[in-house]
């Protein structure tokens, strides 16, 4: 089991199963999605949404990748407000932060954007972060 499924299944067991009552993405859904917000999702973080975009624990909560679109915490809906605030074309916010965001930026490191531009916080990836922010909440 590689590093990343074993922090999603470490965030499964310390969540006892609290979720937000949305449906997991597939691939079908995530090769549409990816055609319309025009961003190419890395291995890691189609597995990470797969297995864990409605785990809720602690304070994070991914964005919601859903068939419907009606949530304000849609991965659609904030790139899209994340690209007006400034954000980089190639990154991709996966969780809001008080009008922050992380983001998955192309190399597969997490890095934190704030409205003010680019903070140095930064993670090697996906698991790091979801270790280190999500579980560990630092």
């Amino acid at each position: 089991m590689n590093k990343l499924a074993k922090v999603i299944e470490q965030l499964k067991e310390l969540s006892n199963g609290e979720i937000i009552n949305v449906p997991l993405p597939d691939d079908n859904l995530l090769d549409d999605y990816e055609k319309e917000i025009n961003f190419c999702f890395s291995k890691e973080y189609r597995m990470l949404l797969k297995e864990a975009n409605n785990i809720f624990y602690g304070t994070i909560e991914l964005l919601l990748v859903t068939k419907d679109k009606k949530y304000p915490s849609e991965l659609s809906l904030v790139l899209n407000e994340a690209r007006e605030q400034g954000l980089p074309e190639n990154w991709l916010p996966i969780c809001q932060d008080n009008g922050n965001y992380y983001c998955l930026i192309p190399d597969g490191t997490v890095h934190y954007w704030t409205l003010d531009g680019y903070s140095n916080d930064s993670w090697k990836d996906l698991a790091d972060w979801i270790e280190q922010v999500w579980i560990s909440g630092d």
